[in-house]
Order: structure tokens, then sequence, then C-alpha cells
């Protein structure tokens, strides 16, 4: 069984709880936690909230880190980036396959080094940008950064819960 520990007295309460049964605290349960993602595309109007993207933290996996689709026809998808090596690309033997013109066959890939994620251009026609700038060498991915492949957008998340 795992239990709910309390962030304000470190009581131990059942799984279920939503309030501490020592302090009454509420209870943060990692099964509650959104990422609202807002879609973003700059030849229309300012999207409004129906337009956004939510995704449960929850269903992310933990101990990897995922990439998130903003924008583009797979939007809300997520991808755990679970293998050393994540190719992306429009090839279906792509881990992650981004089916749409504007995507190279082999455009870009993710590794897990050490020090923790890179990503790199595999040689695209469109090119691979990270935080809207263009990559020519590998380069650091953190919380929050948004890698665009062709028309898509993919946002870097990694779960700091384990």
């Amino acid at each position: 069984m795992a239990y709910v520990f309390c962030n304000q007295c470190g009581h131990r309460n059942p799984p279920d709880s939503g309030f501490c049964s020592s302090c009454g605290n509420v209870l943060d349960r990692i099964a509650d936690h959104t990422i609202t993602l807002a879609k973003v595309d700059p030849l229309q109007e300012a999207p409004g909230p129906e337009d956004d993207v939510v995704v449960s933290v929850g269903d992310l996996d933990g101990g990897v880190a995922s990439l998130i689709v903003r924008s583009g026809a797979q939007a809300g998808q997520s991808f755990a980036l679970h293998d050393q090596l994540t190719h992306l690309g429009r090839h279906p033997d792509s881990e992650i396959s981004l089916d749409d013109i504007t995507v190279s066959r082999r455009h870009a890939e993710v590794e897990r080094t050490k020090r923790g994620y890179v990503v790199r251009d595999a040689g695209s026609l469109n090119g691979t940008y990270v935080n809207a700038e263009r990559i020519d060498d590998e380069v650091d991915l953190h919380q929050g950064d948004e890698l665009q492949v062709g028309k898509f957008r993919l946002v870097f998340f990694e779960r700091t819960d384990g």
C-alpha cells in the first residue's frame, strides 16, 4: 500500500485520503496535478482556454522524461523517453513518429546521458529548434523547453517525484 505523507506535519495517511488525519492539511497527490500547455499558432487569433492542451502528471511515466505534443495533429499526446536514444521523424520506425510532410523521415534524436537529456538535429531539411532557436549541435534539454520538429511543438517535462 502506497501511503500519502503530509507535507505539513509528515504524518502517514491512507492512500485515498484527501486531508491529513493528524493536522487536517490538504494532501498533495500527484494524480491531482495537471500540466496546461497553451496552443500556439501565430497565424490565428489568440487561442482561448478551450484550445489548451491539458495532461495529467499522474499519467506520465516516472523516472524518465517525456515530450508532450503542444501543437500539431497529435496535440496532447505524450512520449516517454525510455530508450537511451529516441528518434523523432516521419519514418514509421521512429520511436516518436510525427506524420506530417514538414517533418523529415529522420528529423532529430534525443539522447539520455549522464548529465541529462540532449537533442540533436539528424540532418533534417527544415531544421530542429529549441525554444525558437535553430540548433546546429547538440543542446541540453531542461524542464519546459519547447522542441520544434516541423510544425510539431513538443514540451520537455521531467517528473520530479521519481
